[in-house]
């Protein structure tokens, strides 16, 4: 079986890449019936002549792999038919800009897995970039809350090397003894925590941080029942969350009191209640100017989130009293980052780590008949056809749009 990775065409670039030169060298080291190739790239973050170092074929055809991987959705006239594909292909959402995509998927034969479906038998995600996101995400909206006060100049993350440089640069300014607030305790939620501890922030407890006054910096990060209760007033747990959503409404509020930046790192799921509302920007007691939107769900549970930003122009100022959107350095301006492909401003990190988890939870299924399922449940398309997992886009893929 040979195995290739792509060279990514999607625009504006993106330098991620799922295999490093050491992990697909690794690949037909370790596999006997593996082989593997990189297609010539001029934009991946590894050079084509640090992947012919480790071993590793470099060309401009594919023709010949079996397996076919890269990062972003794949251009429909780049589709080689009747190859195997895995990409992030935003699809599953029933995303509209990309049906034609799924429907040339069918129509080529093209066996098609989805990064985001790689899940274990409980469903949760075996692979991503969340840890990344949150990383740069932290980052990015400490640089915000700068720029907005003019307090310092940090710059911009995409050119850093990687994690430990942002945080030497975040080592160095001086921040006022703010209260931050983070949201999360999944992959997104603790890359941001990363940073917020190797810049040696203090961390408090939730009680602390609603009630105390510091005179240093210090941030605190809550889970879903310290920003949510129950309609009722009855103690759960996170379980009864997740299981009966609309039985719970935001207690954001209490948080918004105090706070002067809020990152987000939560998993926000269906008919869960919105976590910072409108009502709550436009209160006379909110105190939070900069909201680093890493989840970034636009029309979702963050009222100021009205649309994605980009690398090139990542802060927008959002009005509470209109709610709409005006410049940073408006007097009423609340700042937000929302920029919603984080990870590729640290490519390096980004793609070391997600290579790993890759060739660690997902190769081995090839070679072991895939004995956990892993390929099974991650399978969009197979013959032409959905798969049964995924019959819920039948619909999608043939009405028109």
């Amino acid at each position: 079986m040979k195995f290739g990775i792509i060279k990514e065409r999607k625009s504006p670039p993106d330098r991620r890449v799922v295999f490093t030169p050491e992990k697909l060298a690794a690949l037909s080291q370790s596999y006997s019936d593996a082989s593997v190739k990189a297609e010539v790239s001029d934009i991946r973050i590894f050079k084509d002549e640090e992947y012919e170092s480790a071993g590793v074929e470099v060309d401009d055809d594919m023709t010949d792999c079996d397996v076919l991987i890269g990062v972003k959705e794949v251009p429909i006239d780049s589709l080689i038919p009747d190859k195997k594909y895995f990409f992030f292909s935003h699809t599953i959402k029933k995303q509209p800009y990309n049906q034609k995509l799924l429907q040339a998927v069918l129509d080529k034969n093209i066996e098609l897995y989805d990064h985001e479906t790689i899940v274990d038998a409980k469903n949760r995600r075996l692979i991503g970039f969340g840890r990344y996101a949150g990383n740069v995400g932290a980052y990015n909206t400490i640089r915000a809350f700068g720029i907005k006060y003019e307090l310092y100049n940090l710059p911009k993350a995409e050119t850093l090397r990687d994690k430990d440089a942002l945080i030497t640069k975040l080592k160095r300014i001086i921040l006022p003894p703010i209260k931050i607030v983070l949201t999360g305790k999944g992959k997104v939620g603790m890359g941001a925590k990363e940073i917020l501890d190797g810049m040696k922030m203090k961390e408090v407890s939730v009680n602390d941080y609603l009630t105390k006054s510091y005179d240093e910096p210090v941030y605190v990060q809550i889970d879903v029942l310290d920003y949510n209760k129950r309609k009722d007033g009855d103690i759960r747990n996170n379980i009864d969350f997740y299981n009966n959503p609309t039985e719970y409404e935001s207690n954001f509020e209490r948080f918004t009191k105090v706070s002067d930046i809020f990152i987000t790192g939560h998993f926000f799921g269906n008919d869960s209640p919105n976590i910072l509302t409108r009502d709550m920007l436009k209160s006379g007691s909110n105190k939070i100017k900069v909201v680093g939107d890493v989840s970034c769900d636009i029309g979702g549970p963050i009222a100021c989130t009205l649309r994605a930003s980009t690398i090139a122009n990542p802060l927008y100022g959002y009005n509470p009293s209109s709610g709409e959107e005006v410049d940073i350095h408006h007097p009423s301006a609340i700042v937000v980052m929302a920029v919603d492909n984080l990870p590729c401003e640290l490519p390096r990190d980004a793609s070391i780590g997600f290579a790993e988890m890759f060739y660690d939870k997902v190769v081995p299924a090839f070679f072991n008949g895939d004995k956990d399922g892993i390929l099974a449940r991650a399978k969009i398309t197979e013959n032409g056809k959905l798969t049964e997992r995924f019959k819920y886009l039948k619909g999608y893929v043939e009405e028109k749009i």
